[in-house]
C-alpha cells in the first residue's frame, strides 16, 4: 500500500479472520477504503456486514489478519498496543452506542476526562469543555450528571468527549441506535457541523440509511466485504 498524507485513513485489502471452535470465521474479507481531512463517512450494513470490525481496525482497537491500514499516513497494522493506545489518546475520539458516560461525573466532568487523562492544567481544561459543550449547544446542562439527560443528550456529551482533545479522527460505532427518529437526526446533523466546520473527519459505522442524506461518502458493507470501492 503507498502511504499517503492526503488521506485520513486508507486500508488495503483488509482481512480479519477469527478462530471460534476450530473453525475460521471472516469478519472482514479484503476491504479497501479511504477518506480525506473533513469528510463524514459512513459504513452500512447489517449486523454482521463487518463495518465495526473495521472500524475498531481503523482505531487501533484491533489488528487486521491480512491487509494494510494507513492512519495519518502511518501504517498502523503492526503497531504494539502501547503505540495504539497513544495514538487513539491523542489524535482519535470514539462515540459508542451506549455513550458510555461515567453515571457519577456531571456532564463536564465526563467531557474534562481525557484532559485529565493527558494531565492538561486545569484552566485549559476549563476552556476547552466549555468550547466543547457550546459546540454540542448542553453549556447549560454542564452540571448534569447522564440520568438527568435525555438519550439525546447523553451522546452530545459523548461527542463533546470525544472532541476534546482535539482529534483529527472520530470514529462513532452505531451513535444513533438507542435514539429516536428526531434524536438520531439531530446526532448527524452535529457530526455533519463538526465535520465541516471543525475540519474532523468522521467516520460513523451505522445501518440507518437515513445517513446518507448527511455524509460526503458512504461505503455498502455485507459479508465482511466492502460492495462500492471509491
Amino acid at each position: 500500500m503507498t502511504e499517503t498524507t492526503d488521506y485520513i485513513a486508507q486500508g488495503s485489502e483488509i482481512a480479519r479472520v477469527y478462530k471460534v471452535d476450530h473453525r475460521e470465521v471472516f469478519a472482514l474479507r479484503g476491504a479497501n477504503f479511504w477518506c480525506r481531512p473533513g469528510e463524514f463517512v459512513a459504513l452500512m450494513g447489517r449486523s454482521g456486514s463487518g463495518k465495526t470490525t473495521l472500524l475498531n481496525i481503523i482505531g487501533g482497537l484491533d489488528h487486521p489478519t491480512a491487509g494494510h491500514i494507513a492512519v495519518f499516513g502511518k501504517d498502523i497494522s503492526q503497531y504494539s498496543d502501547h503505540e495504539a493506545t497513544a495514538l487513539r489518546r491523542r489524535h482519535i475520539g470514539f462515540v459508542f452506542q451506549s455513550f458510555a458516560l461515567m453515571p457519577t461525573m456531571s456532564a463536564f466532568e465526563n467531557v474534562e476526562l481525557p484532559l485529565r487523562m493527558l494531565d492538561v492544567g486545569h484552566r485549559e481544561r476549563v476552556k476547552r469543555v466549555n468550547e466543547c459543550l457550546e459546540v454540542v449547544k448542553l453549556i447549560r446542562w454542564a452540571k448534569h450528571r447522564p440520568q438527568e439527560l435525555s438519550g439525546g443528550q447523553q451522546q452530545r456529551v459523548a461527542i463533546a468527549r470525544a472532541l476534546v482533545n482535539r482529534p483529527k479522527l472520530i470514529l462513532a460505532d452505531e451513535p444513533t441506535g438507542e435514539l429516536d427518529s428526531v434524536a438520531g437526526r439531530g446526532i448527524m446533523t452535529l457530526f455533519r457541523a463538526i465535520a465541516s466546520q471543525e475540519q474532523v473527519t468522521i467516520i460513523m459505522a451505522t445501518h440507518d440509511p437515513t445517513v446518507e442524506e448527511y455524509v460526503d461518502y458512504t461505503y455498502r458493507m455485507a459479508d465482511g466485504r466492502v460492495l462500492n470501492e471509491r
